[in-house]
């Protein structure tokens, strides 16, 4: 973190006219290419899953059943979870199973990645299970979610849920065979949800499909084989609807509604990979030029001058206040530039430049 004393843009008003006026702008800008393959599972090799790449969550959370009346037992076996043939096998079964001091009639699994990032794309590609009642998911949480049980929490654990933010990548339900969603779940809208959308896939079950997420600094694009079916944009972003700013993890797992078929015996979602791909290191160039930006002078009441490096004309730079509510972005469009600060009031900003490849933080001080 940097700190410099003051700065801002141009025209308050010509930025902070209206909250769509806002979303479109931002959106105009270049989003990031992510084609870094960080982190992946192909599932190589036979048996067990690998314990370097993935935990078992299988701790009932209030002592006796799972959330959402869920009515199975998620176990740590290689009868729920296998790998073989380069696929992962996670297997849902119809059997009676003691753990925990609680006899349940169905397990299954419900695996956390070790691995936590912000911001990238992720691939999965899958083959779902059928039944009524089976509901399998991808999906994520933030890493400083408080869940009795999960992998993250008794290092990271500061925030339930929903203020941590959930990513529902994708959710199938088996009595709506071949529809598939992609959920948000925030402080501002969580539960039964208003934020979702999705799509038919007619061989969800019976063939592979890549399902996507592309996670940005201001929105969320879900895709299958390419094909978008949800964007969440919201309008405003804050801790109420936008507490994707810190990492998450990825979750796998099939749950078991009270309502499922009596003739169900097991499913599995199959996995081919699991993939996450982020945006290619910048350059030692660009990441001095970023560092080297300059704001002054120390202390103004209206006026303030951006000098950036020439190879840096076009950075983004975005306005935040203390408390992270994003107020506008703006494009350094020359090397040296004065912006009109005096509409603003009195306090503490946040300016975060961002290139293809790299980000700047400074704190700034209105007078």
């Amino acid at each position: 973190m940097k700190f410099h004393v003051l700065l801002v843009f141009a025209s308050y008003s010509l930025f902070v006219s209206a909250q769509q006026t806002e979303v479109s702008s931002r959106n105009s800008n270049p989003d990031p290419v992510y084609d870094q393959l960080v982190w992946s599972d192909d599932f190589e090799g036979s048996g067990a899953i690998n314990t370097d790449k993935w935990f078992h969550q299988t701790r009932l959370p209030n002592g006796n059943s799972w959330y959402n009346g869920e009515i199975q037992h998620y176990t740590n076996r290689t009868e729920n979870t296998s790998v073989s043939d380069g696929f992962l096998h996670l297997v849902a079964k119809k059997e009676m199973f003691l753990d925990q001091g609680v006899t349940k009639q169905y397990t299954s699994a419900r695996l956390n990645s070790k691995f936590a990032f912000t911001y990238g794309k992720v691939e999965v590609r899958a083959k779902l299970p059928t039944g009524v009642g089976t509901w399998p998911a991808i999906w994520m949480l933030g890493k400083n979610i408080t869940e009795p049980g999960g992998y993250w929490t008794s290092t990271y654990g500061t925030t339930g849920w929903p203020g941590c933010g959930e990513i529902d990548i994708m959710e199938h339900w088996g009595n709506n065979q071949n529809f598939v969603q992609s959920a948000m779940h925030t402080p501002s809208s969580y539960g039964g949800t208003v934020n979702h959308g999705g799509q038919n896939i007619s061989t969800a079950s019976t063939a592979f499909h890549v399902y996507t997420l592309e996670w940005y600094e201001d929105k969320m694009v879900f895709k299958v084989d390419g094909n978008e079916h949800y964007r969440y944009v919201p309008t405003v972003l804050n801790s109420s609807t936008w507490p994707f700013t810190a990492d998450q993890y990825l979750l796998l797992n099939i749950a078991i509604q009270p309502s499922i078929s009596s003739s169900f015996t097991q499913s599995e979602m199959t996995i081919d990979y699991v993939r996450v791909y982020q945006q290619a290191t910048a350059s030692l160039e660009e990441v001095e030029a970023m560092n080297s930006i300059k704001i002054f002078p120390n202390s103004i009441d209206d006026k303030v001058t951006i000098h950036i490096q020439p190879e840096l004309i076009g950075v983004k730079g975005t306005l935040y206040s203390l408390l992270g509510q994003k107020m506008f972005s703006f494009v350094q469009d020359s090397s040296k530039k004065e912006y009109d600060f005096s509409a603003l009031k009195t306090g503490v900003y946040i300016i975060k430049f961002s290139s293809n490849m790299n980000t700047s933080t400074y704190k700034v001080l209105k007078q």
